[in-house]
Protein backbone atom coordinates (compact mmCIF):
# COMPACT_ATOMS: atom_id res chain seq x y z
CA UNK A 1 0.00 0.00 0.00
CA UNK A 2 1.14 3.43 -1.06
CA UNK A 3 2.42 5.98 2.20
CA UNK A 4 0.07 8.61 2.40
CA UNK A 5 2.82 11.57 1.82
CA UNK A 6 2.85 9.71 -1.76
CA UNK A 7 -1.23 9.76 -2.10
CA UNK A 8 -3.47 13.09 -3.45
CA UNK A 9 -6.96 13.40 -3.65
CA UNK A 10 -6.92 13.69 -7.18
CA UNK A 11 -10.05 11.43 -8.82
CA UNK A 12 -9.18 11.15 -12.92
CA UNK A 13 -5.88 9.18 -12.99
CA UNK A 14 -5.33 6.28 -15.58
CA UNK A 15 -5.21 4.02 -12.76
CA UNK A 16 -8.40 5.02 -11.35
CA UNK A 17 -9.98 4.79 -14.89
CA UNK A 18 -8.58 1.44 -15.39
CA UNK A 19 -10.15 0.50 -11.50
CA UNK A 20 -13.75 2.23 -12.99
CA UNK A 21 -13.82 -0.08 -15.65
CA UNK A 22 -13.66 -2.77 -13.98
CA UNK A 23 -15.91 -2.00 -11.81
CA UNK A 24 -18.43 -1.59 -14.83
CA UNK A 25 -17.57 -5.74 -15.79
CA UNK A 26 -18.93 -6.72 -12.77
CA UNK A 27 -22.65 -7.19 -13.81
CA UNK A 28 -21.73 -7.61 -17.41
CA UNK A 29 -20.14 -10.62 -15.61
CA UNK A 30 -22.97 -11.43 -14.14
CA UNK A 31 -25.48 -11.32 -17.34
CA UNK A 32 -22.80 -12.97 -19.22
CA UNK A 33 -23.16 -16.22 -16.57
CA UNK A 34 -26.47 -16.12 -16.03
CA UNK A 35 -28.18 -14.90 -18.78
CA UNK A 36 -27.49 -15.99 -22.10
CA UNK A 37 -24.69 -18.90 -20.51
CA UNK A 38 -22.20 -17.01 -22.81
CA UNK A 39 -18.77 -18.77 -21.17
CA UNK A 40 -16.28 -17.44 -23.53
CA UNK A 41 -17.42 -13.88 -23.10
CA UNK A 42 -17.19 -14.17 -19.51
CA UNK A 43 -13.83 -15.43 -19.52
CA UNK A 44 -12.59 -12.75 -21.88
CA UNK A 45 -14.16 -10.23 -19.31
CA UNK A 46 -11.87 -11.98 -16.53
CA UNK A 47 -8.96 -11.83 -18.26
CA UNK A 48 -9.31 -8.33 -18.82
CA UNK A 49 -10.09 -7.37 -15.44
CA UNK A 50 -6.96 -9.55 -14.55
CA UNK A 51 -4.81 -7.72 -16.34
CA UNK A 52 -6.13 -3.92 -15.65
CA UNK A 53 -5.68 -5.19 -11.98
CA UNK A 54 -2.30 -5.70 -12.91
CA UNK A 55 -2.37 -2.99 -14.98
CA UNK A 56 -3.22 0.16 -12.66
CA UNK A 57 -1.04 -0.39 -10.00
CA UNK A 58 1.81 -0.56 -12.76
CA UNK A 59 0.68 2.42 -13.90
CA UNK A 60 0.22 4.02 -10.70
CA UNK A 61 3.86 3.68 -9.93
CA UNK A 62 5.30 3.96 -13.28
CA UNK A 63 3.19 7.46 -13.65
CA UNK A 64 3.40 8.53 -9.89
CA UNK A 65 -0.47 8.37 -9.73
CA UNK A 66 -1.36 7.18 -6.31
CA UNK A 67 -4.55 8.66 -5.15
CA UNK A 68 -6.57 8.14 -2.25
CA UNK A 69 -9.38 7.28 -4.79
CA UNK A 70 -7.10 4.44 -5.73
CA UNK A 71 -6.45 3.17 -2.68
CA UNK A 72 -10.10 1.97 -2.15
CA UNK A 73 -11.17 1.05 -5.67
CA UNK A 74 -8.39 -1.41 -6.30
CA UNK A 75 -9.73 -3.50 -3.29
CA UNK A 76 -13.37 -2.87 -3.65
CA UNK A 77 -13.20 -3.89 -7.07
CA UNK A 78 -11.34 -6.94 -6.59
CA UNK A 79 -13.99 -8.11 -3.84
CA UNK A 80 -16.84 -7.39 -6.30
CA UNK A 81 -15.25 -9.24 -9.17
CA UNK A 82 -15.07 -11.94 -6.40
CA UNK A 83 -18.14 -12.19 -5.16
CA UNK A 84 -19.81 -11.54 -8.06
CA UNK A 85 -17.54 -14.71 -9.53
CA UNK A 86 -18.87 -17.05 -6.84
CA UNK A 87 -22.49 -16.03 -7.37
CA UNK A 88 -23.00 -16.80 -10.45
CA UNK A 89 -20.94 -20.01 -10.36
CA UNK A 90 -22.61 -20.79 -7.61
CA UNK A 91 -26.16 -20.31 -9.22
CA UNK A 92 -24.82 -22.25 -12.37
CA UNK A 93 -23.74 -25.58 -9.89
CA UNK A 94 -20.22 -24.92 -11.06
CA UNK A 95 -19.19 -24.60 -7.70
CA UNK A 96 -20.62 -25.35 -3.59
CA UNK A 97 -22.76 -22.75 -2.14
CA UNK A 98 -19.95 -23.42 0.67
CA UNK A 99 -17.25 -21.41 -1.34
CA UNK A 100 -19.92 -18.74 -2.20
CA UNK A 101 -20.77 -18.20 1.51
CA UNK A 102 -16.75 -18.62 2.94
CA UNK A 103 -15.42 -15.73 0.87
CA UNK A 104 -18.23 -12.95 1.59
CA UNK A 105 -18.40 -13.90 4.86
CA UNK A 106 -14.37 -13.18 6.16
CA UNK A 107 -15.38 -9.41 4.10
CA UNK A 108 -18.26 -9.27 6.01
CA UNK A 109 -16.19 -10.23 9.66
CA UNK A 110 -13.63 -7.72 8.61
CA UNK A 111 -15.74 -5.32 7.93
CA UNK A 112 -17.01 -5.44 11.41
CA UNK A 113 -13.75 -4.42 12.83
CA UNK A 114 -14.00 -0.68 10.92
CA UNK A 115 -15.79 0.83 13.52
CA UNK A 116 -13.12 0.22 15.89
CA UNK A 117 -10.71 1.31 13.60
CA UNK A 118 -12.16 4.08 13.46
CA UNK A 119 -11.81 4.88 17.36
CA UNK A 120 -8.37 5.07 16.74
CA UNK A 121 -8.44 7.22 13.94
CA UNK A 122 -7.97 4.74 10.90
CA UNK A 123 -10.13 3.92 8.05
CA UNK A 124 -8.26 1.06 7.58
CA UNK A 125 -5.01 -0.71 7.26
CA UNK A 126 -2.37 -1.25 4.75
CA UNK A 127 -3.16 -4.48 2.21
CA UNK A 128 -1.19 -7.87 3.58
CA UNK A 129 0.90 -9.75 0.71
CA UNK A 130 -0.97 -12.45 1.98
CA UNK A 131 -4.37 -10.72 0.73
CA UNK A 132 -2.44 -9.79 -2.23
CA UNK A 133 -1.40 -13.63 -2.81
CA UNK A 134 -4.77 -14.59 -1.94
CA UNK A 135 -6.84 -12.80 -4.19
CA UNK A 136 -4.28 -13.64 -7.30
CA UNK A 137 -5.14 -17.19 -6.96
CA UNK A 138 -8.69 -16.83 -6.82
CA UNK A 139 -8.83 -14.38 -9.77
CA UNK A 140 -6.86 -17.78 -11.67
CA UNK A 141 -9.23 -19.92 -9.82
CA UNK A 142 -12.52 -19.04 -10.99
CA UNK A 143 -12.24 -18.48 -14.68
CA UNK A 144 -10.58 -22.20 -15.05
CA UNK A 145 -13.11 -23.52 -12.61
CA UNK A 146 -16.11 -21.82 -15.39
CA UNK A 147 -13.63 -23.59 -18.06
CA UNK A 148 -13.91 -26.57 -16.62
CA UNK A 149 -17.25 -27.01 -16.42
CA UNK A 150 -17.65 -29.05 -19.49
CA UNK A 151 -16.49 -32.05 -21.36
CA UNK A 152 -12.92 -33.28 -22.59
CA UNK A 153 -9.22 -32.70 -21.50
CA UNK A 154 -9.06 -29.32 -21.14
CA UNK A 155 -12.16 -29.10 -19.07
CA UNK A 156 -10.80 -31.72 -16.74
CA UNK A 157 -7.29 -30.01 -16.59
CA UNK A 158 -9.00 -26.31 -16.22
CA UNK A 159 -11.22 -28.18 -12.80
CA UNK A 160 -8.63 -29.72 -11.36
CA UNK A 161 -5.97 -26.66 -11.52
CA UNK A 162 -9.06 -24.47 -10.74
CA UNK A 163 -9.59 -26.17 -7.29
CA UNK A 164 -5.81 -25.77 -6.90
CA UNK A 165 -5.77 -22.24 -6.90
CA UNK A 166 -9.17 -21.80 -5.41
CA UNK A 167 -8.35 -24.02 -1.88
CA UNK A 168 -4.76 -22.06 -1.92
CA UNK A 169 -6.74 -18.71 -2.29
CA UNK A 170 -9.73 -19.67 0.45
CA UNK A 171 -6.62 -20.22 2.42
CA UNK A 172 -4.89 -17.42 2.08
CA UNK A 173 -7.81 -15.02 1.78
CA UNK A 174 -8.86 -16.12 5.82
CA UNK A 175 -5.31 -16.57 7.37
CA UNK A 176 -4.98 -13.01 5.72
CA UNK A 177 -8.25 -11.92 7.43
CA UNK A 178 -7.11 -13.50 10.66
CA UNK A 179 -3.63 -11.41 10.72
CA UNK A 180 -5.64 -8.48 9.87
CA UNK A 181 -7.90 -8.79 12.93
CA UNK A 182 -4.70 -9.43 14.54
CA UNK A 183 -3.40 -6.12 13.39
CA UNK A 184 -6.51 -4.52 14.48
CA UNK A 185 -6.96 -6.30 18.11
CA UNK A 186 -3.16 -5.35 18.18
CA UNK A 187 -3.60 -1.57 16.93
CA UNK A 188 -6.26 -0.97 19.75
CA UNK A 189 -4.10 -2.05 22.85
CA UNK A 190 -1.64 -0.05 21.72
CA UNK A 191 -2.81 3.38 20.56
CA UNK A 192 -5.16 5.77 22.31
CA UNK A 193 -8.14 7.53 21.07
CA UNK A 194 -7.44 10.92 19.38
CA UNK A 195 -7.75 13.80 20.89
CA UNK A 196 -10.21 15.74 19.51
CA UNK A 197 -10.06 19.40 18.87
CA UNK A 198 -13.30 19.98 21.33
CA UNK A 199 -11.40 18.46 24.50
CA UNK A 200 -8.30 20.47 24.39
CA UNK A 201 -8.64 23.42 26.88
Amino acid sequence: MQDVERTSPRIWTVPNALSMLRLAGVPVFLWLVLGPEADGWALALLMVSGVTDWLDGFLARRLNQFSQLGQVLDPVADRLYILAVVVGLALRDVIPWWVAILLPLRDLLLWGLVPFLRTRGYSALPVHFLGKAATFNLLYAFPLLLLGDGDGTIAMLANVFGWAFAFWGIGLYWWAGILYAWQVRTLLRTTPRPVESGDVS
